[in-house]
């Protein structure tokens, strides 16, 4: 590091203003900041004392994601190996779902990066860190068999629409991972939703195995027939409770397992980088709502009214989105009584949009986006009544 340090000191004055080198100086930075604490102090009050800065911020998430990533890789190969009958060590199962992601990871972000420092470069200002985790979290959220042109298609959108147009990291509306997912969802359905979600690959051969390719737990509990025990067709479709606890089935590279993503959950609320009141009452409104459907359940009704709460948590991307995207700092409610209403209508929107849309088995990514929108609005509101409370109080 000191060495690093050395370099990007003798380096420094040649991007900076005035150097030789001043128009790129974004690009120098976002290097530099990857190795090195940022340097730049407030000058002017008022002033925050804090031991964390954004990059600590940042890094903080990635590491809570660590475990569902390591759990995607293996799930990846696992059912790969699965498929074509063959008994894998959980370090083969790692290292072909690794190689099934790098390629993903590696289009995300130089793509990504790239626009960034194109409107860095452009607006004359630095490089922020906040795509070091919106880059890895829409990857965590895809299938294994995304096509990479559909990837850099994706995160183009979700760069330019979903952040650079409203200013930059920290003005942007929608959270920019889901709303580069939601893209590729209403644009290229076929490859991202439905009951191809998943195909197994033979990666010693580089083709697909056509006979195998079925539907997440989540279809089938959504297209089971009317007045069928959700949970007895997920089971009789070889899915276990205890399947979707760990994250071996199919769905999404990062989204299958619930330990995984429980673990980085706890590395958010300890470090007090993620709202633990977020989390909750998004779990919260979920558990309600789908109580309700059971209560509604009947003869006529769609099967997957009668799946029990916790079965709802473990399924599809609902405790992802509950950890990972719901907690977004810049698109969520900022206050403290403003985040329990944003979670918990996030929780009752997507079990709702579950179990009422049949076209759209999911619920998660829409009912997050759809919330972002309002999370302002809900902010707004709260202060007003703080306000009128103080004035009454005065």
């Amino acid at each position: 590091m000191k060495i690093i340090k050395k370099l990007s000191d003798a380096l420094t004055p040649k991007f900076a203003r005035g150097g030789k080198y001043e128009a790129f100086f974004p690009l120098f930075e976002v290097i530099d900041m990857f190795f090195l604490t940022p340097a730049s102090r407030t000058n002017r009050g008022p002033h925050i004392r804090d031991k964390i800065d954004s990059k600590r911020f940042m890094i903080t998430v990635v590491i809570a994601l660590i475990p569902a990533i390591v759990a995607g890789m293996y799930n990846i190969g696992f059912q790969a190996f699965r498929a074509q009958g063959i008994q894998a060590t959980w370090l083969d199962c790692i290292w072909s779902g690794f190689l099934v992601m790098l390629p993903v990871i590696i289009v995300t972000y130089v793509v990504g990066l790239g626009w960034e420092i194109l409107f860095a470069l452009v607006r004359k200002h630095e490089v922020n860190e906040g795509f070091f985790v919106t880059g890895i979290l829409f990857v965590l959220v895809l299938p294994p068999t995304i096509p990479l042109w559909q990837v850099a298609v994706a995160v183009t959108f979700g760069v330019i629409i979903g952040k650079e147009v409203f200013g930059g990291t920290g003005m942007n509306i929608f959270n920019p991972a889901l709303t580069a997912r939601a893209f590729l969802f209403f644009a290229y359905p076929g490859h991202i939703s439905g009951d191809k979600v998943w195909t197994a690959i033979d990666y010693t051969k580089d083709k697909l195995i056509d006979s195998f390719s079925g539907a997440t737990p989540l279809l089938v509990a959504s297209s089971g027939a009317p007045g069928e025990s959700a949970v007895k067709a997920v089971e009789a479709a070889g899915f276990t409770f205890h399947d979707m606890l760990f994250g071996w089935i199919p769905g999404s590279m990062g989204e299958t397992s619930f330990l995984a993503i429980l673990i980085g959950a706890a590395i958010l609320i300890i470090s007090g980088v993620g709202s633990w009141r977020i989390m909750t009452a998004v779990t919260a409104g979920g558990v309600g709502m789908a109580l309700l459907m059971n209560l509604a359940a009947g003869s006529t009704s769609p099967s997957i009214f009668s799946l029990p709460p916790h079965w709802h948590l473990v399924m599809g991307g609902f405790a992802f989105g509950t950890v990972f995207m719901a907690t977004d700092p810049v698109s969520a409610s900022g206050t403290n009584t403003g985040k329990w209403i944003y979670g918990i209508l996030i929780g009752v929107m997507a079990i709702l949009i579950r179990t009422v849309n049949p076209a759209y088995p999911e619920g998660m990514m829409l009912a997050i986006l759809f919330m972002n929108v309002f999370a302002p609005f809900i902010d707004y509101y709260v202060l007003r009544a703080n306000m009128r409370r103080r004035l009454r109080r005065a």
